[in-house]
């Protein structure tokens, strides 16, 4: 295989909890896609994980290797030490946040071969510094869609 995927993905949240986006660039060879989405009400892990799961979900080819770059330790620290296997089986014991999202994730992680790349956020990666473009503007913009789990949330 000549091209292996690459994806850049951040979230941002205004004010955490606040308005919140997502961006993601996705590479393949010469090819490019840009996805970005905004929340009215939601946090930052929130949108880094969203942002993960957006893009694969908008993959059409399974069981092919991608390389996903963030600056989200969050997310990186979750998956590659292995601590997102023990909330699996515990069932998120001890209040650990985003359940739901993280659920999505795991499902979706079996379809594909993932590595995790953690590149340092708002330095000079140029596609990290337009998925922080994507997502904050996205959080900034008119048409904020519900983030429904975290609302309903809230509103125990």
């Amino acid at each position: 295989m000549s091209h292996s995927l690459h994806i850049y993905t951040d979230g941002a949240a205004r004010g955490n909890p606040g308005p919140g986006g997502y961006g993601i660039v996705l590479l393949w060879g010469q090819k490019r896609k840009e996805i970005a989405a905004g929340f009215r009400l939601t946090t930052n892990n929130r949108m880094e994980l969203m942002a993960v799961i957006v893009a694969l979900n908008s993959l059409t080819k399974k069981n092919i290797a991608v390389t996903i770059f963030t600056d989200s330790k969050y997310i990186v620290d979750s998956v590659q030490k292995k601590w997102l296997n023990n909330w699996i089986k515990t069932d998120f014991k001890g209040g650990k946040k985003n359940k739901d999202l993280w659920h999505q994730y795991y499902e979706l992680s079996k379809q594909f071969h993932i590595h995790f790349v953690w590149v340092k956020g708002h330095a000079d990666n140029p596609l990290n510094n337009r998925c922080d473009e994507l997502a904050t503007s996205a959080a900034d913009g008119t048409h904020l869609l519900i983030d429904q789990a975290y609302e309903a949330g809230i509103n125990d």
